[in-house]
């Protein structure tokens, strides 16, 4: 009987009922969003089992904390709600780092080749890897990742993978990305406060990059424009590798400010104001333009505002070309303004407004689409991009193997007979 009990426990509590399970903590300027995905063994989907977005006004500016006990409070009240009505604890979690103190340094390691034979080792990798992190930086920044960009073996470049191939000297071209060291411990802080582990940080731009480009993207050459509430960043990668990312100081805060001066009013009326008739008028596509004839006078009696649109487009237009020309300058910088094959991918809340991406096709001179995450199945809007790639990379990274429901109610089920 005891056999028999126990084979059926097996037969039901198998590999096929084990899982992994991924919390993803995306923190920003104007909200805090959370997704927790599950994928049963030998599955390549995802299962989305929670979403969530909660606005935090206080704590955060321009994508850095600032008050981490304020967000620890929003995070730890969203992870309570969370147990309380779907049962579901969260221990662990891969968040984000985002602002402007974000940035790249390129750097280069160097080693002799140990093996007598001359074969490159794991070791040798090991060894040229931290050799490319040996750079003096302030006392305040730290590395925070490490991007290898190329391998170079006595010197012949475009090296993907050294290992078993033969040489002297082994040479690896790096991309350092650092951080701002006190905007590092306010973000460890709010999380582990929140008593949650931080099981991966990452930069919010990668994040998002990870969730809206394909491979094929990355290899011909593609940027990554995410408009958040307070800032805009920028990656650019090539033949698959990291080649720049920089962030700049505004987003889409900006343009409500803007509003809210222009127009004489507060901050919440800018911003439905903008959500509501913001626009890029001139860049709307033909057939939108037939189905939405606007009123040149745009009046809100409840708050005793007229305005015109366009005004209101001048306004607009105004900010988001201020961004671009910015983008365009480190493009330009690093020889990549108009030869980008793969264009320019625009993502993030800010990149909603109607005529986004036409406006971007002008003033890059490039192919440019507004993207969502791609790979994650129920999360399609581009506000969820960041957290929808600290999904993906937390998979990749292993996760938390946990016992489906079924699986916990079946050993209820079958301790009473088992000694």
């Amino acid at each position: 009987m005891k056999s028999s009990i126990s084979s059926l426990f097996t037969c039901f509590a198998g590999s096929s009922m084990k899982s992994t399970t991924i919390t993803a903590i995306d923190i920003g300027t104007s909200s805090i969003k959370l997704l927790i995905g599950q994928k049963e063994a030998d599955s390549p989907s995802i299962t989305i089992i929670e979403k969530r977005e909660v606005p935090q006004t206080i704590g955060v500016k321009r994508s850095e904390i600032y008050n981490p006990k304020n967000i620890s409070e929003t995070i730890s009240s969203l992870k309570e709600k969370i147990q309380k009505t779907k049962g579901i604890k969260i221990k662990k979690a891969v968040v984000n780092i985002g602002g402007t103190h974000l940035s790249v340094i390129r750097s280069q390691g160097l080693v002799s080749v140990s093996r007598a034979d001359q074969k490159i080792s794991q070791e040798d990798i090991k060894r040229v890897f931290q050799a490319s992190q040996a750079v003096n930086l302030p006392s305040n920044q730290e590395v925070l990742d490490t991007k290898i960009q190329e391998y170079l073996i006595d010197g012949e470049k475009g090296v993907k993978d050294p290992l078993g191939l033969e040489g002297f000297r082994l040479e690896a071209k790096a991309l350092l990305i650092c951080v701002f060291s006190p905007i590092l411990e306010n973000l460890e802080r709010a999380v582990y406060e929140s008593k949650i582990e931080i099981e991966k940080i990452i930069p919010s731009i990668l994040a998002s990059s990870r969730a809206v480009l394909t491979e094929q993207q990355r290899e011909l050459g593609v940027a990554v424009v995410d408009i958040g509430a307070g800032t805009t960043s920028l990656s650019v990668f090539s033949e698959g590798n990291l080649v720049d990312f920089v962030v700049f100081p505004m987003g889409a805060s900006n343009i409500t400010n803007d509003i809210a001066i222009g127009l004489r009013t507060e901050i919440s009326t800018a911003e439905r104001i903008k959500k509501e008739f913001g626009s890029l008028s001139p860049f709307i596509s033909r057939s939108k333009k037939k189905n939405e004839k606007k009123k040149e006078k745009i009046e809100i009696p409840e708050k005793n505002i007229s305005f015109s649109n366009s005004l209101l487009e001048k306004i607009v237009t105004s900010r988001i070309s201020e961004v671009f020309s910015e983008i365009n300058k480190n493009l330009k910088k690093i020889s990549k303004e108009s030869i980008l094959p793969g264009g320019v991918v625009l993502t993030g809340g800010g990149s909603l407004l109607p005529g986004m991406a036409d406006f971007a096709k002008e003033k890059f001179e490039l192919p440019c689409y507004l993207s969502g995450p791609k790979k994650v199945v129920g999360v399609e809007e581009p506000t969820f991009s960041t957290c929808a790639g600290l999904l993906l990379s937390g998979f990749e990274a292993g996760g938390e193997e946990i016992l489906m429901p079924s699986e916990g109610r079946l050993r209820k089920i079958f301790k009473i007979f088992l000694p």
